[in-house]
């Protein structure tokens, strides 16, 4: 009887705890609703680097090799593929030093001689004609190895995709806003957008997911010769989203 007591005190309690919310007065409030729209598409630009490096004892010797095979490396993708953008950068040349041996305490080090240099310098080629992507790789590693590759969308693409953000965040909003209007007891006609923010200062630009193959490291395809097989790449999508901020107000 007792446990029957207790279970019917808290019943009716709960009921006057709900009966009490639901009377609490809503008219005049102001809500700060965020939302968030996003919007898929299948990656339609890469990004690969290229590099050489060359070792020798004589500084200039291995520097000319470099620029030879970059020369070449050029002319390579260009003719495999005329409509990529190619940027070279990241030259570098320093020198090798023999492994050495702790000193003892109290010994003076000698100054160091090198034993030789390493030169090198990387190619960036940015393009959006991926079928041709696989040849144009293949034959780039007949001189040049492939250091990375990233896959995303080209910049007209984004552009194109803004449309379909701002509606997606919108609609979220909308959708929200309902249920915020029906947790009050409230008509959604009876909300009224006082403030949107869609994030103009650019900060939704930050939260970009990538899936498939958009980062490869190719440390490992290492070219072996002047032929190379021909890789395989998945590009993969790009998830872009839009975020936004509204204050909504009840009648």
């Amino acid at each position: 009887m007792t446990v029957m007591k207790s279970m019917l005190a808290a019943a009716v309690a709960t009921l006057a705890l709900s009966a009490q919310a639901q009377a609490l007065p809503t008219s005049g409030t102001l809500v700060v609703v965020p939302a968030n729209g996003e919007v898929v598409h299948a990656n339609d630009q890469v990004t690969v680097t290229l590099a050489i490096e060359e070792q020798d004892k004589d500084k200039a010797a291995a520097a000319s090799r470099v620029n030879q095979k970059m020369n070449q490396g050029v002319a390579i993708v260009k003719k495999a593929d005329p409509q990529a953008v190619l940027k070279t950068q990241g030259y570098y040349t320093y020198a090798v030093y023999p492994e050495t041996a702790p000193l003892p305490p109290g010994s003076v080090a000698k100054p160091r001689v090198p034993t030789g240099w390493r030169v090198g310098q990387y190619l960036q080629v940015t393009t959006t004609n991926l079928a041709a992507l696989p040849k144009t790789v293949s034959a780039a590693q007949g001189v040049l190895t492939l250091n990375r590759l990233n896959f995303g969308l080209a910049p007209a693409t984004i552009r194109k995709l803004d449309d379909e953000r701002i509606a997606a965040a919108y609609r979220n909003l909308n959708e929200r806003v309902a249920a915020i209007a029906g947790a009050m007891g409230r008509s959604v006609n009876d909300a009224v957008i006082d403030t949107i923010d869609f994030e103009g200062s650019g900060n939704y630009a930050q939260r970009v997911n990538v899936t498939g193959a958009r980062a490869m490291s190719a440390d490992t395809m290492a070219y072996g010769g002047s032929q190379v097989a021909e890789p395989s790449f998945e590009p993969g999508e790009t998830t872009l989203n839009m975020g936004l901020v509204a204050k909504i107000k009840f009648k």
